[in-house]
């Protein structure tokens, strides 16, 4: 009777998060553990938090080695905000400025009077 007992092949002995593995068999027919990464998460927006399109889904080292046009969007918080947040902000902005102009302009025809 042979007994398939497989043990871990890296210095980590506990079942951690980190240490995930997949049970696989060689060509030789030997039971080996493969260790398996941790999944990827896309970034999402930091106001609706929906996921960003353009951005790589990939773990944080991965993102050191990527070059920056890879990990943004060319544009206004691009890679932290959504492009709907973004026209929001610009919309409310333009309208607060507005609101102060007229203010303005209805003091200045107060004063006249």
């Amino acid at each position: 009777m042979v007994l398939n007992r497989v043990t871990y092949r890296r210095r980590l002995s506990y079942n951690t998060k980190s240490n995930k593995t997949i049970l696989c068999k060689t060509p030789g027919g030997k039971l080996v553990y493969h260790y398996a990464t941790k999944k990827t998460r896309v970034a999402k927006c930091g106001d609706c938090k929906c996921c960003l399109r353009g951005m790589p889904a990939v773990r944080p080292i991965k993102l050191a080695s990527l070059s920056k046009r890879t990990k943004t969007v060319n544009r206004a918080y691009g890679g932290s905000k959504c492009g709907k947040c973004v026209k929001s902000r610009i919309v409310r902005a333009f309208l607060i400025e507005e609101q102060k102009i007229v203010a303005r302009v209805l003091k200045a025809q107060a004063a006249k009077k």
